[in-house]
């Protein structure tokens, strides 16, 4: 197992995120974490439509309102505390959560071999 580095937790800003890679069962792969409400999440960059990622590689994430996540291809609308998509092609579906962990002040995803 490897520990990553994501950022510092003040740098999560309410309504902004970071992507990170990862790997997992040895192919490179990206998430992406954010803050909702005070709180912060970590999904896998993964469309539940189709498996492509949700930015264009722009780590835009939110809508313009800032409070739900959405698939710039297909406009899949996500809640960014659960992750469950609410309106779109994959509606009922949940992206992918990844754990990590914030200790002082830093928030870490452990990457798990194999």
């Amino acid at each position: 197992m490897a520990r990553i580095r994501i950022a510092a937790a003040e740098e999560i800003e309410e309504g902004k995120t970071i992507t990170f890679s990862f790997t997992r069962d040895d192919r490179p792969q990206e998430g992406f974490v954010g803050r909702f409400k005070g709180n912060i999440f970590a999904y896998e960059n993964t469309c539940r439509h189709i498996p492509i990622t949700l930015d264009y590689g722009d780590n835009r994430f939110f809508d313009s309102t800032g409070e739900t996540l959405m698939c710039q291809t297909h406009g899949a609308i996500y809640e960014p505390d659960t992750g469950l998509c609410v309106r779109g092609p994959c509606a009922g579906e949940r992206l992918f959560a990844l754990e990590i962990v914030e200790e002082n002040g830093v928030v870490w995803f452990i990457e798990e071999s194999g």
